[in-house]
């Protein structure tokens, strides 16, 4: 059992007033509030570290290349990558997916066919959309269901010979649907595809072992694992890295420069051009340090029972309309109440010092899908307490009768 008192004491935002109110956090899905214990790794990283990494030969830089490499461990471990180098440490899962997009820019041909899922994020779209455009390849999607749930029929059936990559979401941010993934990856392997899996939304509640599910590439961001904004990280099998082009030119990632001719740095130094966000890289390994020192089962185990709880007390509003039903769900509710516009009730939410996430979540074909401007998304963490959700039940009550 979680001792959430205890744990909340370590998030120092979650002591502050908003309009007067204390905070309630559910925004969650967007980004997850930090701890001391990571806010204490960046301050000492300014205070004493702070260097350029890999190249000094004095002290400061060694020790934060030190620092820098031994979170680099860290990931490894957490996701149980068979190697250190197979973690290539980025801006967050936006960059880490454009990565391998820019990378398979010289590999696609006119005729090749990737699939994607109703249920992505925009940044697990766009960047393919762009790389058909390049490469004459064509994208399909894997229709979803009325419950959020992606039809696995569909996806045999658009799966061919033809099929090079597949791109999936662990699970839906929009909905907090957690998908098939094992599934999806055997299943595109049979035909020879990669999987790319889009772990943004998974790894605060899960913690994937990217071995055991066989996937090719597995990317995240820090921010949702209470690590900081502006890192993440790109897992990918040795040999399907070693076979990408780089992604940027610049230091860090040559092996020689002539004017003549430019080798490449190995992995993973050959897809980290220019100098990284350091600090934000030692407090990725920070952050992981800090959940799995709670556990990750105890987190989950938690958080499935605020779930419950809120979508039993939130059922009891007249008019009250969830989208994303699906059995396997992480700790996120999307929902509308009758004609109330999404926005309306974030708003009246956060004069009463509720933050929750209002429009379509940078999911518009989901919310196209159910003929909807957006959904009010409450999405829960485990450092949430019951009481914040009865704030939240009697917040949406009171800002459904001043709308009316």
């Amino acid at each position: 059992m979680l001792d959430v008192k205890k744990i909340r004491a370590d998030f120092p935002i979650l002591s502050r007033k908003v309009n007067g109110q204390d905070l309630v956090y559910f925004d969650n899905a967007a980004t997850s509030q930090t701890p001391q214990q990571v806010i204490d790794v960046i301050v000492d990283y300014y205070s004493r570290l702070n260097a350029n990494i890999h190249r000094g030969v004095h002290k400061l830089s060694q020790e934060a290349t030190d620092a820098y490499e031994e979170a680099r461990i860290k990931i490894q471990k957490h996701f149980n990558a068979a190697q250190p180098y197979e973690i290539i440490l980025t801006s967050g899962t936006t960059e880490s997916i454009n990565l391998i997009a820019s990378g398979y820019s010289t590999i696609l041909q006119t005729g090749d066919q990737l699939i994607i899922s109703a249920l992505e994020h925009h940044s697990n779209i766009v960047p393919w959309q762009m790389l058909c455009e390049k490469t004459g390849a064509e994208l399909k999607v894997i229709p979803m269901t009325l419950e959020g749930t992606l039809d696995m029929q569909a996806y045999e059936n658009l799966l061919s010979p033809k099929t090079k990559l597949v791109f999936v979401n662990h699970v839906s941010n929009a909905l907090g649907t957690v998908n098939p993934i094992e599934e999806i990856i055997t299943k595109a392997h049979a035909y020879g595809a990669k999987v790319l899996i889009d772990g943004a939304q998974a790894c605060p509640h899960i913690k994937p072992d990217v071995q055991a599910l066989d996937v090719d590439f597995y990317v995240t961001s820090a921010h949702k694992l209470c690590g900081p904004t502006g890192v993440g990280m790109l897992y990918g099998k040795t040999e399907l890295l070693k076979a990408l082009p780089p992604y940027q030119g610049g230091g860090e990632m040559i092996a020689t420069v002539t004017f003549e001719k430019t080798t490449y740095a190995d992995l993973p130094h050959k897809f980290e051009a220019g100098t990284p966000n350091i600090a934000g890289g030692i407090a990725f390994g920070a952050a992981l340090d800090y959940m799995n020192g709670i556990g990750m089962d105890a987190i989950a185990s938690y958080e499935a029972e605020l779930l419950a709880y809120a979508t039993a007390e939130l059922k009891k509003i007249e008019g009250i309309k969830f989208f994303g039903e699906a059995k396997e769900k992480t700790a996120v509710i999307s929902f509308n109440v009758g004609v109330q516009h999404p926005y309306d009730l974030g708003s009246i939410l956060d004069q009463m010092g509720i933050a929750v996430r209002t429009g379509h979540h940078c999911a518009q074909p989901i919310m196209d899908f159910f003929e909807i401007p957006g959904t009010v998304r409450a999405s829960f963490s485990f450092y949430n307490t019951f009481e914040e959700i009865d704030r939240l039940i009697a917040g949406v009550r009171k800002a459904v009768q001043m709308l009316q």
